[in-house]
């Protein structure tokens, strides 16, 4: 039976990830960070572990983008998209006019700007760690006090649901990477995530060069970010998805050529493309 890391405590999306990723088939093991889950896989206490990677308002995940350029040596086996639910729980005795105190994670308050104005404006926010610790904190505080919260967590704290889908954006989704020992073998729908990066002496047109590479095969880029190299100020790592397998030729080429023309160069993966629904 596999084992999966994710970043609890239980009741995160991080969980909610691991959970589709393991349909029941799987033990659970939650860590207190992001790098914790990539230590547990290393260790072999996991036989993976699932991190966000990219959320549709808020963009990357820098700490988990840094780990894969700097920190580890796994690969990105899968990658998985959940869709962003909050709601508004509190104890059972609570409605939503008795409400003076408001518990939430800071993008989750700020991605229900507008509920909150709307029908919380005179409520005390408080910023918690997570949005499964949120609930516990709201039910154990005395005061009339509620929490913006994942439906899991909601179940497992016996919370009180108030308000359904509250965010402004509800069509808001988080895609989480697998991070294994060995990427997925190709299924003929697959993308692959590298990096690359020049020295201190690169050249006008080094970027376009090497992602000319990529259209000389014919080879679809569908993400392109960049991120310091915490070496020096003003020079950039590079991050590429693109669509193929690192297996098949022509991707197998571009990638060689990439590679010859740059300093720095790291495959985190090949996986198969989510074709879940969100």
């Amino acid at each position: 039976m596999q084992t999966i890391a994710y970043l609890g405590p239980p009741g995160s999306y991080s969980e909610e990830a691991a959970l589709l990723l393991g349909k029941d088939e799987a033990e659970y093991l939650p860590q207190a960070s992001m790098p914790d889950v990539i230590s547990a896989v290393e260790k072999g206490e996991a036989t993976s572990g699932v991190l966000p990677i990219e959320n549709m308002l808020e963009g990357s995940v820098s700490i988990t983008l840094d780990k894969l350029i700097h920190d580890t040596n796994l690969r990105i086996s899968g990658e998985l998209v959940i869709p962003i639910r909050q709601c508004l729980v509190s104890r059972p005795e609570l409605q939503l006019s008795d409400i003076e105190v408001l518990y939430g994670h800071p993008q989750s308050l700020g991605q229900c700007r507008r509920f909150i104005e709307r029908h919380l404006s005179k409520a005390v926010t408080i910023a918690s760690l997570s949005n499964s610790a949120a609930p516990s904190e709201a039910l154990a505080d005395p005061r009339p006090a509620a929490a913006i919260s994942t439906l899991r967590a909601a179940e497992l704290t016996g919370a009180t649901i108030l308000a359904r889908d509250i965010a402004d954006n509800l069509s808001n989704v988080t895609r989480f990477v697998v991070l294994s020992h060995h990427d997925a073998e190709p299924t003929g729908d697959d993308k692959t995530s590298f990096c690359f990066g020049f020295d201190t002496d690169d050249r006008p047109g080094s970027l376009v060069g090497a992602l000319q590479e990529l259209a000389y095969e014919g080879i679809n880029m569908t993400k392109l970010e960049s991120r310091p190299t915490k070496v020096v100020l003003g020079l950039y790592i590079f991050l590429v998805d693109i669509n193929g397998h690192r297996s098949e030729p022509h991707v197998a080429r571009a990638l060689e050529r990439i590679a010859a023309r740059t300093g720095l160069f790291k495959v985190f993966g090949s996986y198969p493309r989510w074709k879940g629904k969100v």
